[in-house]
């Protein structure tokens, strides 16, 4: 009987996370993250587990049974079982060695480690699970780095599936297997807590109280895994699943290593494959309040990109001001960034803020993500690893740009070597009225000895325009020839007498007419998706509707739609580059068609 494949759409996302709605999208009975039970399981709610599996090793090699605990399967009319073989599943110390002898199943894919190194099957484009086990995750959690670059590997190379790890999952680590890709777990390490008088909470096992009649029985056991799950899926609905994740690695020595390591391989990679956002929007926060957010790749792509990458506007490339940063973001609408900016008397100098943790961040760029959206406790002062992470930016930025002279309104002592630096501060506030007028005055002087040239207002702010394409976008052709209006902090932008885009700091992106999207495509300033040949394109787009894209696509980015080689329109990313194009639920909502 062939087995019908799950019915499952993505409703949010946060990196590799997702929560996905089961079965019938217009009434969905199940949602992941969630649990698979067994038969000694008591029956939990379909919203908490939409699947049971029993495991069958009288035979070899042993087989798996993964049965739907509801009519999750188009036409919804029955509860469905896939079965699959494990193959023969060798020690990962011996994934060199080629057992010869891998899984077998269709909508349940069991993966090990030794057939991940060499099971071409697995490389078979039409191959589609419903769901893929990691038979040996639990071998896999005890050596070094193994666990990591597996679930990315099958994350990224099979986007529409659940991915399973049987027996790691707790209510302690639910967050941060789910933040490297897991959608589903079981109870085994719940049963085992169980039968050792033990409680596995959201913070790590611990002894029942006995003062307040605590038990450690299963139902206790479930409740944990209940409060879990659900801030779990809370979190990456508001995006603020990196902080839970970093909250319950605290949990274990283990728990810690494994997010070090995995924040350190999705920093080897492009913002796309590691699911960077490009764009979220003014509500979102990015809490920065532990030590171990500086490791967010999200953190070391803004750090790299303004240090070896980013280039102020032309105008702004002999004078750079160093200032400090302020709580309220943007910078500019607080009381002390009006000063400053007050006491700054030509727009010729380019101003940048000394923060942690992104290090600096140029005034051109302090409204987009994350910029405009972190917050970090302030203390007033900086430990060494952030001074050497401003010092060595600050080093890059300057060889790269050529600045002549550097105002350090800081705070922070800084040199660089060969620019003459002055130092207005003295050791006082930055706001202070002494402060304020040595700022003002080495300005002045600046721009005398260096002859600065200072531009009119509406073409100061198209430089600046342009100098934040070039870093959204990579290029900021797209802009030649064109003219501002409007007053801060909204700007239109014309092409003659044309509008192709607006500005609005609220969204920290660039909103594109119709008519601009031929000079952004001749600039090649947008990712581009092809849509299938011959389709008539209507609403947003999926899977069905795509057969290719850019990797490079972060969460929020414009994309450009093909079709057949031409322009039909455009539409904008909800899903990063590792999702496409196979990806499950809408990938990204048009916007203009041609």
């Amino acid at each position: 009987m062939t087995e019908r494949p799950l019915a499952r759409a993505t409703v949010a996302r946060q990196r590799l996370a997702r929560v996905m709605q089961l079965g019938d999208r217009n009434q969905p009975s199940s949602w992941t993250p969630g649990l698979v039970t067994d038969s000694k399981d008591s029956e939990l709610p379909l919203a908490l587990s939409p699947f049971m599996s029993t495991r069958d090793s009288e035979n070899l090699p042993a087989s798996v049974t993964l049965a739907t605990r509801g009519n999750l399967c188009v036409p919804f009319d029955a509860e469905d079982s896939w079965i699959s073989t494990e193959g023969l599943v060798l020690p990962p110390s011996l994934s060199e060695s080629d057992s010869g002898e891998f899984s077998k199943g269709d909508q349940l894919l069991a993966v090990s480690w030794q057939s991940m190194h060499h099971d071409e099957m697995l490389n078979d484009t039409k191959l589609e699970p419903s769901v893929v086990c990691l038979v040996d995750s639990i071998q896999l959690s005890h050596r070094p780095g193994a666990l990591i670059t597996a679930l990315y590997t099958l994350r990224t190379s099979f986007p529409n599936s659940l991915l399973w790890t049987p027996g790691i999952g707790g209510p302690d680590n639910c967050a941060l297997l789910s933040w490297m890709g897991v959608d589903l777990f079981d109870l085994a390490r719940s049963r085992r807590a169980a039968s050792l008088g033990v409680i596995l909470t959201e913070d790590g096992p611990r002894y029942p109280e006995e003062t307040l009649s605590e038990s450690a029985s299963m139902g206790v056991q479930i409740e944990a895994w209940e409060r879990s799950i659900a801030a779990t899926r809370a979190a990456i609905r508001d995006g603020s699943l990196r902080e839970l994740a970093e909250r319950q690695s605290t949990s274990s020595p283990r728990s810690v290593e494994r997010l070090r390591r995995h924040d350190v391989m999705m920093r080897s990679f492009g913002g796309g494959q590691s699911g960077l956002e490009r764009v979220v929007g003014h509500e979102r926060k990015l809490r920065c309040h532990t030590f171990q957010s500086r490791d967010d790749p999200l953190i070391h792509d803004w750090r790299k990109r303004v240090a070896e990458s980013h280039m102020p506007p032309e105008h702004q490339r002999d004078l750079l001001v160093l200032l400090p940063c302020s709580a309220v973001k943007p910078y500019r609408t607080s009381q002390s960034h009006r000063r400053f900016i007050r006491s700054i008397p030509t727009n010729a100098a380019h101003q940048v803020m000394v923060t942690a943790p992104l290090g600096l961040v140029p005034r051109e760029l302090e409204e987009v993500w994350p910029a405009a959206n972190y917050d970090i406790p302030v203390t007033g002062e900086w430990d060494r690893d952030e001074l050497i992470v401003i010092r060595e930016m600050l080093d890059s930025l300057c060889s790269r740009v050529g600045y002549s002279r550097i105002i350090n309104h800081s705070g922070i002592e800084l040199s660089v070597q060969g620019i003459e630096v002055i130092d207005t501060r003295e050791g006082e506030s930055a706001g202070s009225t002494e402060s304020l007028a040595r700022l003002h005055q080495a300005v002045e002087e600046a721009d005398a000895d260096l002859r600065l040239r200072g531009l009119k207002k509406s073409q100061n702010r198209l430089s600046q325009l342009r100098a934040l394409s070039r870093f959204q976008h990579g290029t900021d052709s797209w802009l030649e020839g064109a003219s501002v209006r409007g007053r801060p902090p909204i700007f239109t932008i014309l092409n003659g007498v044309e509008q192709i885009a607006m500005w609005n700091p609220r969204s920290g992106r660039f909103a594109f007419t119709k008519a601009c999207l031929p000079l952004l495509h001749q600039a090649e300033a947008l990712p581009k998706v092809e849509l299938v040949s011959g389709l008539d394109w209507k609403g947003d787009l999926f899977s069905s509707n795509v057969i290719s894209a850019d990797s490079s696509i972060r969460v929020g980015d414009e994309v450009l739609v093909m079709q057949d080689g031409s322009l039909i329109g455009s539409a904008r990313a909800i899903a990063a580059g590792w999702e496409w194009p196979e990806g499950a639920g809408r990938l990204a909502k048009s916007q203009h068609r041609l």
